[in-house]
């Protein structure tokens, strides 16, 4: 099989944070390419009832250590954000406009703009920090902030959240190869296996 690895997430996931160091490596080793889709994960919160592991009971505490012990094992940078969790509307808005004229670029921004809330701990949420990011990636500022306004372009990620849900996207990150779905980043490695083997 020749399928893409396609790649949700949301910008307010730490794991999905992690998961976006390995994606592509994974996908290039095995003759597939990434496809990256960010959704909007408090709307399949409000479907399935769950909410922020930060914000469980002893949960909470264990996946903020289990963060910051990633991010040192990973060798990459980690900042517990504050705020946190935060609504990443803007992001990922941005992301799919980019993405309609240059998916590369697309995921540059979304590489930029985890790198500026979780390496940072910068509050992305704001339409000025997301025109700040794509600008730095050398986009138009005034284009970057009409289009996460534009309507078409909150109607497409209405669409693409709806559409993930619709494929049993159930958390960030959640990838979906040869038809079958993965739930985490601790799942990359069953990712692995199902594509030396072919599957099972």
């Amino acid at each position: 099989m020749s399928g893409p690895i396609e790649f949700f997430f949301d910008f307010s996931s730490p794991y999905g944070y992690f998961a976006s160091f390995k994606v592509d490596e994974l996908a290039e080793r095995y003759g597939r390419r990434s496809v990256w889709k960010p959704f909007m994960l408090g709307v399949v919160f409000k479907e399935t009832g769950n909410r922020p592991l930060s914000q469980q009971p002893l949960k909470g505490e264990y996946c903020i250590h289990d963060w910051e012990r990633l991010g040192r094992y990973m060798n990459v940078p980690w900042t517990m954000p504050d705020p946190f969790p935060i609504a990443t509307l803007s992001a990922a808005r941005a992301f799919y406009w980019l993405d309609g004229r240059d998916s590369d670029q697309a995921k540059r921004f979304a590489r930029a703009a985890f790198d500026a809330y979780f390496g940072q701990g910068r509050d992305i949420s704001t339409v000025d920090a997301v025109v700040e990011i794509a600008a730095g990636l050398g986009e138009d500022a005034a284009e970057v902030k009409q289009a996460v306004t534009d309507a078409a372009i909150k109607q497409r990620l209405k669409e693409e959240t709806a559409a993930a849900m619709e494929r049993g996207v159930i958390g960030s990150p959640y990838f979906i190869v040869d038809g079958e779905g993965f739930w985490g980043s601790d799942r990359m490695w069953m990712i692995k296996k199902w594509l030396q083997d072919g599957g099972w």
